[in-house]
């Protein structure tokens, strides 16, 4: 997960309905996720060929008032899947901004306790371009502190979706608080594939402003509805 602090602005055009920017300490921010989907299930079904599978998103942060308070929640700008079902199914029923282009990762873990260290990279190719987000960290994971940015980040647990007719579609996440790992190296590269959007570029070609690996847990999540 690499963070960036960005101009609230950037992200106006890409609010949901019904929804308003989090903020963080005064701050908005946009994530790139890299991870795996791994026994994938559809209505308690496994599709052949499509339970395990890479994704690399740009996400950022939003809210909503409901009647037991703030529902926090994640917007996708863009999401990298391998499968072309996945990506047609999402784009479709869902109306989310996936494309399916080729994909790979690496993932090396050894030692263990303090003397553990991980690597991490997942790549991709698009139109003769190439990407990929690579991290390295150490130690072991940890809960992260309450009021933490790392908090903020890993603990929206609902996910708002703009529809092609107006409104939006609202649906809950579930999973357990991820432990996480701070980052000793992170970096993104992409060789001008066009694939996020341009005016979050200046943002994406910088230093980010935080950088961590999470554990990861099974994740549930649950039939949409229309809010807007």
């Amino acid at each position: 997960m690499l963070n960036y602090a960005v101009d609230p602005a950037s992200l106006a055009p890409f609010v949901p309905a019904g929804t308003e920017l989090d903020f963080f300490e005064g701050r908005t921010f946009v994530s790139l996720v890299a991870f795996r989907f791994l026994q994938t299930r559809v209505l308690g079904v496994s599709v052949p060929f499509h339970a395990d599978f890479e994704e690399v998103n740009l996400r950022f942060y939003v809210r909503r008032r409901a009647a037991e308070g703030w529902r926090r929640g994640v917007t996708f700008i863009r999401e990298l899947v391998p499968r072309r079902a996945v990506a047609l199914v999402a784009r479709l029923v869902f109306n989310e901004n996936y494309i399916a282009i080729p994909m790979s990762h690496q993932i090396a873990d050894v030692g263990l306790g303090a003397e553990r260290r991980l690597c991490a990279e997942y790549g991709w190719r698009h139109r003769g371009t190439t990407g990929s987000i690579r991290m390295r960290a150490g130690g072991t994971p940890v809960r992260p502190q309450t009021g933490s940015l790392e908090q903020f980040i890993t603990e929206h647990y609902w996910g708002y979706v703009r529809q092609r007719a107006g409104g939006t579609l609202e649906y809950e996440v579930r999973h357990d608080p991820w432990g996480v790992w701070a980052s000793d190296e992170a970096a993104f590269v992409d060789e001008g594939s066009g694939l996020f959007d341009p005016a979050l570029s200046s943002a994406l070609g910088r230093k980010p402003d935080s950088a961590f690996l999470a554990d990861g847990s099974p994740v549930r999540l649950f039939e949409g509805r229309r809010i807007a």
